[in-house]
């Protein structure tokens, strides 16, 4: 071997260990939960969620998390791009078409997925998408090498086809990158946790991976199989059952307990651990969980088309599609455990743009340009404060901002078709984290520092 190559070899092999050194990265991302529906949170009623209990243990649990919008397309945008959902150009909830011809995300938008993969990683995508159907908008060509899932707001969870009443015809929506699969009768959440295991054993060792995990679960409609429903009490309340069987299916431990992790779990999240484990990946593996946005109340979620109950969004108010507490705070567990301790609770304020910045520098990179969040590295590794002096929400013509535990709310209302106040809100989160009182009267003052803070973020139109 002459010098050339024996330079080489060593070069080689350095940029091998440092590959193998890198983290790898698992997001999960569930649809319509709130932090009511875990245990480790306000779920204490039937929930029974020992295993994301036992992953907020392992690491970080968020009391102030987070989402950047009430509904699900552009709280999606906001944590693939690291971005407010208008900045990175999905405001709004996307529509589902059987053409597959929506348009969503832009193409050439930075994302996680396509900045890892900068960084040397193999990236997937499974689940539910929602974030365009148009090519340019789908998966692969956002940064992702590999996408198995749906494009829709939901699908139903055994047929894997989307409906709604009136104006778009029932149609099929199951893919393999730009291949339609059949599936049926697999049930959803449980085919969704197949593929993401699968991907994980596909790795080979050395390989950084990132796996953006999307369940449809617990959002409508509400369907569970018989295994999970008879976890539940059959005298409890009917949608909070259903709804807490379709947790279950995404995190709960089988019945013999925390025994059987290694020989048998034949629910996703806990699979998911099981493989890292299996794999020698547990410690050097990094996982962020969070709920798109709160708890919903939408009738067509009801079994009897009433307002529904059978989600919790804890003490805080309103539901999917406000921007009180209700709508926007929601389940946020990180947890990393060659790095972050175990047994953390953390109540600085996080938000799901900030995923994207911090999970590029842990991989040894710079965030792009254009970015909102901010890294959380000192609050989640230095001990610090949070990141985030203020943020901003905005969604339809509903706006807020929030300043330490202040948060001025323009135009509110307490839910998806519930009528539109358009009146002025101040909760003082520390004193009403509840936020039933208005101190928009007695506090003139903060109000305009706010409002003057809202409108150089975006002004009033």
């Amino acid at each position: 071997m002459d010098r050339r190559q024996f330079l080489g070899t060593i070069a080689g092999a350095a940029a091998a260990s440092a590959q193998a050194t890198k983290p790898n990265f698992v997001i999960i991302y569930t649809d319509d939960q709130g932090i009511g529906d875990l245990g480790c949170y306000f779920g204490r009623d039937i929930m029974k969620t020992p295993h994301i209990d036992a992953l907020a243990a392992s690491g970080i649990r968020f009391t102030d998390w987070h989402t950047n919008s009430p509904v699900c397309s552009p709280s999606r945008a906001a944590v693939l791009t690291g971005k407010y959902p208008q900045n990175a150009g999905v405001p709004h909830i996307l529509t589902s078409k059987p053409d597959f011809n929506v348009p969503g995300l832009r193409q050439g938008e930075n994302t996680i997925a396509s900045e890892l993969k900068k960084l040397g990683y193999r990236t997937a995508a499974v689940g539910k998408w929602h974030l365009g159907s148009a090519r340019g908008s789908r998966p692969m060509d956002q940064g992702f090498d590999e996408w198995f899932g749906f494009y829709s707001g939901w699908t139903d969870y055994y047929s894997h086809r989307y409906y709604t009443l009136g104006g778009t015809p029932l149609f099929h929506d199951m893919w393999r990158g730009e291949n339609e699969v059949f599936e049926e009768p697999m049930y959803q959440t449980e085919l969704l946790g197949r593929e993401a295991k699968a991907f994980l054993n596909r790795q080979p060792a050395g390989q950084p991976f990132f796996l953006y995990l999307a369940f449809g679960a617990p959002h409508y409609p509400m369907m569970a199989p018989k295994k999970y429903l008879d976890r539940f009490p059959v005298t409890a309340d009917r949608d909070r059952r259903e709804h807490a069987a379709m947790v279950a299916a995404i995190g709960e431990l089988d019945q013999a307990g925390a025994a059987a992790l290694v020989r048998r779990i034949d629910d996703q999240v806990g699979e998911i651990v099981a493989t890292l484990k299996a794999r020698g990946l547990d410690r050097n593996t990094v996982i962020f969980y969070q709920a798109d946005n709160g708890a919903t109340r939408e009738e067509r979620a009801d079994h009897r088309g009433r307002p529904y109950r059978g989600g919790s969004n804890g003490p805080y108010r309103a539901y999917k599609g406000s921007l009180f507490e209700g709508g926007t705070r929601v389940p946020g567990l990180l947890r990393w455990p060659a790095k972050i301790k175990p047994n953390q609770v953390l109540d600085g304020i996080g938000m799901a743009m900030d995923i994207l910045p911090t999970f590029v520098k842990w991989a040894g990179g710079k965030p792009p340009a254009g970015v909102d969040g901010v890294d959380l590295t000192p609050m989640v590794l230095e001990g610090k404060p949070s990141v985030h002096d203020v943020v901003f929400w905005d969604y339809d013509t509903m706006r807020a901002v929030r300043r330490g535990h202040w948060k001025l709310i323009r135009n509110y209302r307490e839910g998806l078709g519930t009528p539109m106040v358009r009146e002025l809100w101040l909760s003082d989160l520390r004193e009403d984290p509840g936020e039933n009182r208005n101190f928009a009267y007695s506090q003139p003052e903060l109000v305009k520092e706010l409002t003057v803070l809202m409108d150089a973020w975006k002004p009033e139109q």
